[in-house]
């Protein structure tokens, strides 16, 4: 037994579950369609002199499972240079309340002083304390379980803003238990969201959580290029797989043997390698498309970002989502005293956005933030468009997900965005599980010392 594995797509996904493969003494091939590895950790894009990440900026640092991977591939993390983040308001921006979990106040004060909600939406979301907790155990919405516990308005205003943008998605079709299972388990456990995420600040105050986010020192790209190094000649760019089975994987020019297949791709595409034998399942999760709009200012424009490290937006409010403060966020003396923005455009409902000329994407951009804060026109920008990037996950996800692994012929996994999670630190530890799934398959020829 050679424990020759294919792994098809060179993502973080992809990438991390070889690289665990590797470690265990199995014998993986990474296949990437396009011409460099990284899936959305993409390199880095031109803007103006400036060379800036498109892709994700950091990993999740409370998730253990990124950093855990950084660390065994020999990486530093940092921490932002900045914290808090602001609400886009009709008054301008307002910050957040600091230290809430999800965006969710733990505290009556809190909620009585909640910014961007009026007087009525701040009562009614108090009602959360009082009104009865659900008992059929049907799955709902995000959008239903925070309109039902917290109002209309702290949901609309206030909380999704948040939490749809993480997931570029619309929280009245998102599933809840999917996507944010800590409030379905608040509610369960505590009665109350507001009870839920009192209790989760006073967890995290007991733990001394540390940041929130971490990255390398040189970006996320760091972490992409460490695991490909690893694996070497392992990794084969620009060499499109056209259909596999539990036993080879068909190149254009050619097939190789193999004892496993691991689609770290998109469902789509993971549907189309299938062919008939494709379980339906993987039809029904759609990706939404979005678009990173990066804006580089002149020289002695640094300060008029206020302190923080960006803002969101209710929806409709702005031609922009959200927004990160690059230059405040992650500081580095290349950007000169520059203040540099990186806008999202996009996802779920807004895709439209997205078809316009970068020319009218940027003005737009750049019209809004001049007008809640003191910034002139941009000196250089660029539009970075992810089309199909951002899988969503709907009513039934986990079934669905469930279903589609217990129809794959033995011999086939499935891992990535569109199944375990949208954030990097969700990868990996999806990768962690896949390859031990897939040893227990193959029979791994043997374990690496520890």
């Amino acid at each position: 037994m050679t424990g020759r594995v294919a792994v098809v797509g060179g993502g973080v996904a992809g990438l991390a579950t070889a690289f665990h493969l590797q470690r265990a003494g199995a014998d993986p091939l990474v296949f990437e369609r396009d011409g460099t590895y990284g899936g959305i950790v993409a390199p880095p894009v031109d803007v103006g002199d400036l060379s800036l990440e498109p892709g994700p900026d950091s990993l999740a640092a409370r998730k253990p499972w990124g950093a855990d991977l950084c660390r065994r591939l020999g990486l530093r993390m940092i921490a932002p240079g900045a914290s808090g983040a602001f609400l886009w308001t009709e008054t301008g921006l307002v910050p957040n309340l600091a230290g809430t979990a999800f965006g969710i106040p733990g505290d009556v004060g809190d909620v009585l002083r909640w910014p961007g909600v009026s007087p009525g939406g701040r009562i009614r979301a108090l009602a959360d304390l009082v009104k009865r907790k659900r008992r059929d155990g049907v799955e709902e919405t995000l959008g239903e379980l925070l309109r039902r516990r917290l109002g209309d308005e702290a949901t609309d205003l206030a909380i999704a803003p948040l939490l749809a943008g993480l997931h570029a998605g619309d929280i009245d079709r998102m599933s809840a238990a999917a996507t944010f299972p800590e409030l379905v388990a608040w509610e369960r456990t505590q009665g109350s969201l507001i009870r839920g995420a009192q209790a989760a600040q006073r967890s995290a105050r007991n733990a001394e959580p540390g940041p929130l986010f971490l990255r390398p020192p040189g970006g996320m790209r760091q972490l992409v290029d460490a695991l490909a190094g690893a694996l070497g000649d392992r990794v084969r760019t620009g060499g499109e797989v056209t259909h596999v089975d539990g036993r080879d994987v068909r190149l254009a020019d050619g097939s190789e043997p193999v004892e496993a297949v691991v689609l770290a791709c998109g469902a789509d595409a993971a549907f189309a390698l299938l062919g008939p034998a494709a379980p339906g399942g993987l039809s029904a999760i759609h990706s939404t498309s979005t678009g990173v709009v990066f804006l580089v200012y002149a020289p002695g424009t640094a300060d008029a970002l206020p302190d923080g490290t960006g803002f969101v937006v209710p929806r409709g409010e702005a031609p922009m989502t959200a927004a990160t403060f690059v230059s405040r966020k992650w500081p580095e003396e290349r950007f000169a005293g520059r203040a540099i923005v990186r806008c999202y455009v996009g996802g779920a409902g807004d895709e439209d956005v997205l078809e316009a000329p970068d020319e009218e994407i940027v003005e737009a951009c750049a019209r809004h933030l001049s007008a809640v804060l003191d910034l002139p026109e941009p000196s250089a920008s660029r539009v970075h468009r992810w089309w199909r990037a951002m899988p969503q996950y709907e009513l039934g996800h986990h079934d669905r997900v469930r279903g589609i692994r217990e129809a794959l012929r033995p011999g086939i996994f499935v891992v990535g965005s569109a199944f375990d999670g949208v954030g990097v630190s969700d990868l990996a530890r999806a990768a962690e599980e896949t390859a031990a799934q897939v040893l227990a398959y193959v029979g791994a020829p043997r374990k690496e010392p520890a």
